[in-house]
Order: structure tokens, then C-alpha cells, then sequence
């Protein structure tokens, strides 16, 4: 038996999605992470490749955050015979929750639209998983506190979770096994977030695994706040919406932070603010659940909350849709794999009066890739979509700043 300490790497190694980080040692498996691949059509179908590993054989997956492509393939797995402990801290299993239940409807719907219009190669084209796998997923999580040494069960490894600023409830994970200090950045966040805490140093490592996603870039420092006022000048002044696509955990809230932010200092026009996601909404509310977690106060956050139109209701986003009056619309997904702002680009982005805020990393591949890379049409709903309206992405400091 194999008494060494080994790693690989089965996802996130040669692209920046789909992160599985598996450790072995006396035939003992621990994977970090587990993500599903994102992007053009060959990452997407590495999803439905059997994993290099029996998911029976892993003894416990430890998570570093919740976004998609680092818990995405969590349902998958246990459908595929997982059944030990998904340990994370307690904001990334909360966030997890959301992210899980909404990645599973997704699933459930295009799985169902394919079989309604006879357009997959297999009959019936199933889903990869479903609610019921989420919900089964969710019942194996298990979590700990920042700071907090703690066993893996069955393993003989130590795990320390500490904070990696990004998103709520985000990790570090330090891993203590066979004598040897192996950490995992996971996505680590900016230093100086106005919303989440500094990323906590790791003090000692025997080998470090760190995302890399910029690591070929100097961000620019520039105040987003005065970059954000000047897109929405601009825009309003034109008579155009400014239409945002976001990811519905952590980016969407820093947005509604920076727009609080200039309509507290007068500097916002006055145009309704929409946040229509139902995720985005869910994942904003347990800024208040987890106070500790961040450092907005009661007060800020608050103040977000009541600046905002949260529209749940997709009757309320189709008439978001349908007017043509200045606005502010953050709306998911935050690359335009799917979701409500596939409406909204369809609705706006021919029109140049309009303007296209691209706020996050966008995997080549996908809607949101190809509009911030200045192509002039898109799919959406099988129709071309022309892209006439201005789009905000490189260059802008808002941009480079949330990245």
C-alpha cells in the first residue's frame, strides 16, 4: 500500500474550471473541491466523462468556496455513489445550497427543452443531475469554523480552514497528512474589499496550490466607484439601461455596494436599480445571516437593501425587459451561460443608446466571452443578436478592480 502523499490534479489544471484537487496516502483519498467544467462545448462535455477515480473510494471532499465551478459536480458525485462527509465552513455551505438547487434546475430544464424539441443526439437527453441529487449532496455537508484545526474522519488528516476574502464563507485549506503541509488557495479575494475580509496569510506550507486565473496581470488602481458613476453618467444621458451581467454570489453584491455607495454621495441619477435574479437575491440575504462574515454593518447593508429593486418574479423581469426607460439592471449568469439576462441582452444590446457592463472572468466560449471580445452578434433563444450597444469591459477600472 502506497504510504506517500500524492496529488492530481483532475480538473482546473489546464483551464480555469471544473477544480478537483485530489490527495491520496495510505489508500486514503481526500479531494479538494469539486467543480464543474465551464465554457466551449469541450470543457462542458468533460462533465459527463466518468471521474478518473470510483467516487466510492473518495473518503471526503473538503470545499474551499461555493461558486459553481468549485462545487458544481458535488450532486454528480454522489449520484455516482459518494456518500462521505462534504466539509466546508458554514457560509460556504449556505451559499453552496443556493448554487446547488439552482445549478440542478438548470439541468432539469435544459434537459427537458431538448426532449420537447427533439434537438439532443440521445433520447431521452437526461440531465447530469437533479433536485434530488442536490438535496442528497447537501445532507452530506458538514462544517467548522475559521481558524479551527479539525479531523477528516477516517483519514488521519487535519484540515484549517482560514478566510480567502472572494466570496461569503470562503477558504483557505490547509491540509496537515503524512507529515507533509499541503494548502489550497482556492480563489482568493482582493486585499482592501470593501465587503469581504482580508485574505488571511498562510504561515507555512510544505507545497502551496494557488489559483493562477490573473496571475499574468498587474490590476489597475483605480477607484471603481468613480469609474461605475462614469458608465452610468453615460449612459443614463444617452436615455440608455445599463445592463449588467453578474455573478450571482459575491460580484452582485459588490456592485449594489458601489451603487449604494454614489447614490449615498449624490452622485448616482436617479434611476431605478433592479436585482433581478432569484440567486443573487437569495445569496444577498445572508449577508445578513452571516454578519460576521464580512464588514458591511446592519446600517450598509441595509441601506443595499432598500436602493435595490429585488425582483423574484419573472412577470417583474419581463417588464424590466420591456421598458425602454433608463435604468440599472444586475442580472445573472455572470457569463451568459443562461439565466433572466439572456432576456435583457436580448432586449437591449441592440440598441446603442444601451451599455454592456462585463464585470467578471469570462471562459472563452461562452455569450459573455464573446461580447467582451467585441464580436457583433450572439445566439440567444437560436436567434442573432446584434451587439450595438456600448460594452464597458477592458480598460475600465470597475472592470479590472472586481476581477
Amino acid at each position: 500500500m502506497n504510504t506517500e502523499l500524492s496529488l492530481r490534479s483532475l480538473g482546473a489544471a489546464s483551464t480555469v474550471t471544473g477544480s478537483k484537487h485530489l490527495l491520496e496516502a495510505d489508500g486514503k483519498r481526500i479531494l479538494v473541491d469539486c467543480g464543474l467544467f465551464q465554457g466551449v462545448k469541450n470543457l462542458r462535455e468533460l462533465n459527463w466523462e466518468p471521474l478518473a477515480v470510483d467516487p466510492t473510494s473518495i473518503d471526503a471532499v473538503v470545499v474551499t468556496h461555493a461558486h459553481l465551478d468549485h462545487t458544481g459536480y458535488l450532486p454528480r458525485l454522489v449520484r455516482d455513489g459518494f456518500s462521505g462527509p462534504i466539509v466546508s465552513t458554514e457560509a460556504t455551505a449556505a451559499v453552496a445550497e443556493i448554487i446547488l438547487r439552482d445549478s440542478a434546475y438548470l439541468q432539469e430544464r435544459d434537459a427537458a427543452f431538448l426532449n420537447k424539441h427533439k434537438a439532443s443526439k440521445h433520447h431521452p437527453a437526461l440531465p447530469l443531475y437533479d433536485s434530488e441529487d442536490a438535496r442528497k449532496a447537501m445532507e452530506l455537508f458538514t462544517t467548522h469554523p475559521f481558524g479551527a484545526e479539525f479531523d477528516v474522519p477516517d483519514t488521519g488528516a487535519t484540515v484549517t480552514f482560514r478566510r480567502a476574502g472572494h466570496i461569503l464563507g470562503a477558504s483557505t485549506v490547509d491540509i496537515a497528512w503524512q507529515g507533509r503541509r499541503v494548502v489550497f488557495t482556492g480563489d482568493l479575494g482582493r486585499y482592501d474589499d470593501p465587503i469581504m475580509f482580508d485574505p488571511e496569510p498562510v504561515t507555512a506550507a510544505d507545497y502551496l496550490v494557488m489559483e493562477s486565473t490573473y496571475g499574468d496581470r498587474v490590476h489597475e488602481q483605480t477607484d471603481p466607484a468613480d469609474v461605475l458613476a462614469e458608465i452610468v453618467e453615460t449612459t443614463v444621458k444617452r436615455g440608455g439601461t445599463l445592463v449588467v451581467p453578474a455573478f450571482a454570489v459575491g460580484r452582485a453584491q459588490t456592485l449594489l455596494y458601489y451603487l449604494w455607495l454614489l447614490r449615498e454621495a449624490g452622485r448616482l441619477p436617479d434611476v431605478p436599480v433592479y436585482l433581478d435574479s432569484p440567486m443573487a437575491i437569495n445569496a444577498s440575504e445572508l449577508l445578513g445571516t452571516y454578519s460576521d462574515d464580512h464588514r458591511l454593518s446592519p446600517e450598509v447593508y441595509e441601506g443595499m437593501r432598500a436602493m435595490a429593486n429585488y425582483t423574484p418574479d419573472s412577470e417583474q423581469s419581463m417588464r424590466i425587459s420591456a421598458s425602454t426607460d433608463p435604468k440599472i439592471v444586475i442580472s445573472a449568469s455572470g457569463m451568459a451561460t443562461g439565466g433572466r439576462i439572456l432576456h435583457h441582452l436580448k432586449a437591449f444590446a441592440p440598441d446603442a443608446r444601451n451599455t454592456i457592463m462585463i464585470t467578471g472572468y469570462q471562459v472563452p466560449g461562452t455569450r459573455g466571452a464573446a461580447i467582451a471580445n467585441g464580436e457583433r452578434f450572439v445566439r440567444i433563444y437560436g436567434e442573432s443578436v446584434p451587439i450595438n450597444a456600448q460594452v464597458a469591459n477592458e480598460g475600465h477600472g470597475i472592470i479590472t478592480y472586481l476581477r
